[in-house]
């Protein structure tokens, strides 16, 4: 059995959906459902068995501990994060509650569940840390990109209560033992996205009529990285990636902001036509820039490569016709996740986010 923590958001949900699609080993999945996490993104887990749902948080100490001397997990997969920069930037507070403190408090529970274990459970234990290469601050046009040695330069309160957490993972490993493997992702997309981030929100707001925000002149770099992708490299390092280390997961693909918007534009107009005929362009707003907006984000994802043997099977093309398909087909998925708390956000830019109601 593992834990994954963090289960109902968009990652989690796919990394979860994705290994029970592969594996029997059954998961126990703690989410707050907090604004981004959302039960019907694991809709079709129900009765399943295997899928067994709890609702907390990683900073309750004394559940995480209840949650591992019950069920003793074999490994623990970290995705809990409070993950939107904008937010971050409204109301850090949350961020550093849930980013630093939820993951000291998870720490605490997790070494002291370690180290009651036998020795042949304990030398097979793992805690999987999922992180983010915004931690790695931001990059000029000519830089090589991100590698897992690079110098920690993080430019948002989410970004820098992230590098923390990180901090403090590596030194439970260092310190106690504690056998932790990290991970540094580029941005994801694909399906169960929460439509907050670019291309989900781009898409929502296509098809609602509605303006398609760019922040400054939309010329900000990231590299694009299809979720399901993610996910079997996340599989590969739990299998087999060193204690202790750091690997950087990316797909590859380094694209401008404005270019991703355009993209989506062109897919749209091929796959669901305005009903005036023209083309959904027509409705990119340029939109005041971000404060401190890191310009380029670049991942070298060649030590998880030549370790471990991962590449990513989508390319960008691929991967970005899937996943507007996918939004496109799952209209009523759509329509309630931006009911309630994602409505109240957008209106106020309020930073705290509402709990949902099982």
């Amino acid at each position: 059995m593992i834990l994954v923590t963090g289960g109902a958001g968009f990652i989690g949900a796919n990394f979860i959906l994705d290994w029970l699609s592969k594996s029997d080993e059954p998961v126990i999945n703690l989410d707050t459902l907090s604004y981004a996490g959302n039960l019907e993104s694991l809709a079709s887990l129900h009765g399943d068995a295997r899928h067994i749902f709890i609702r907390g948080d990683i900073a309750d100490t004394a559940l995480i501990a209840s949650l591992l001397a019950e069920h003793q997990p074999r490994a623990i997969i970290n995705f809990a994060a409070e993950s939107h920069v904008d937010r971050s930037i409204h109301g850090p507070e949350d961020f550093i509650q849930t980013n630093i403190v939820g993951t000291f408090r998870l720490l605490e529970a997790v070494l002291g569940y370690w180290r009651a274990m036998a020795d042949a459970d304990k030398s097979k234990f793992r805690l999987l840390h999922v992180s983010t290469d915004e931690v790695y601050g931001s990059l000029d046009p000519g830089d090589a990109a991100f590698t897992e040695t690079h110098q920690y330069q993080p430019n948002s309160p989410y970004s820098a209560s992230k590098a923390a957490s990180d901090h403090l993972v590596r030194a439970y490993h260092h310190t106690y033992g504690l056998p932790v493997l990290t991970t540094h992702c580029s941005n994801n997309y694909g399906p169960l996205h929460f439509p907050e981030k670019l291309i989900p929100l781009v898409i929502v707001n296509a098809l609602a009529d509605k303006p398609l925000p760019v922040y400054g002149d939309g010329r900000q770099v990231r590299d694009w990285l299809y979720v399901k992708d993610h996910c079997s490299a996340l599989r590969r390092v739990l299998q087999n990636g060193r204690l202790g280390e750091v690997y950087n997961i990316g797909g590859g693909n380094e694209k401008l902001n404005i270019e991703i918007v355009k993209t989506l534009c062109r897919l749209l107009d091929e796959l669901r036509p305005r009903a005036d005929g023209k083309s959904y362009a027509l409705q990119i707003s340029y939109v005041t820039d971000r404060p401190g907006h890191d310009k380029r984000y670049a991942i070298n994802a060649s030590k998880i490569e030549h370790e471990l043997g991962w590449r990513p099977e989508e390319t960008f093309d691929t991967g970005i016709r899937k996943t507007v398909v996918w939004y496109l087909a799952n209209p009523d998925w759509l329509a309630n996740v931006q009911s309630g708390a994602y409505r109240e956000w957008r209106g106020k830019q309020s930073a705290a986010p509402e709990k949902l109601a099982l």
